[in-house]
């Protein structure tokens, strides 16, 4: 039987339907990837943790990416994070599952501005996996600073019924806080992995 996330693309929508009430969902014992530290589901809080249970690492998401053309890094954090903090290099996009309330409505609790959903977003990636650019491509990972927003994210996609294997990079770009609060325990860029704050032209699809 082919993967449910392959199924939309070559069967009719009433076999789609049959197909989901009789498979199995997808799970990260289906990957095929070898990787360095295997995520463990059971070990992640549950803000980091998605419906199809695919994780990844930072560390092994840089090589993974090099080694497999069908798969892309998607960042989903506000263009202005990618920008004063960086992203990786290796992002194929830069799509926004949420933005900064632009009326900065503070969190007291959690000592932040809010942030509002990009009611974009899962058309972006639509029309991101649609183009040209995404030729080829049949897998994501989706990052974002630390790996919450990225699973909320992932979620949305899911809803969907986005046709695309997602994976969570679990520790983002920045990583998870360290006993003094500083973003140094892991993450893309605490793994030596390029990066840039230069922001490359057509990141963002969404950009004027």
């Amino acid at each position: 039987m082919f993967p449910i996330t392959r199924l939309s693309r070559l069967a009719a929508p009433g076999l789609v339907a049959l197909a989901l009430a009789f498979s199995p969902q997808i799970g990260a014992a289906e990957t095929a990837l070898e990787l360095q530290t295997p995520v463990v589901a059971a070990d992640l809080s549950k803000s980091k943790q998605t419906t199809p249970g695919l994780y990844i690492t930072a560390a092994d998401a840089g090589p993974v990416l090099a080694d497999h053309p069908n798969m892309a890094l998607i960042d989903v954090r506000p263009p202005s994070e990618t920008m004063l903090i960086g992203y990786a290099t290796q992002a194929a996009a830069n799509i926004p599952s949420k933005f900064v309330d632009p009326g900065l409505a503070f969190d007291p609790k959690k000592g932040v501005y809010k942030m509002i959903d990009n009611p974009d977003f899962v058309a972006g990636v639509q029309a991101w996996l649609a183009s040209d650019a995404a030729s080829g491509v049949d897998t994501l990972l989706i990052m974002c600073r630390s790996g919450s927003r990225s699973a909320a994210a992932i979620e949305k996609l899911v809803k969907a019924r986005v046709d695309v294997t997602l994976y969570n990079v679990v520790d983002g770009f920045e990583g998870d806080k360290d006993d003094t609060g500083a973003r140094t325990v892991n993450g893309w860029r605490n793994a030596g992995l390029p990066w840039t704050y230069k922001v490359r032209e057509g990141l963002w699809p969404g950009q004027n």
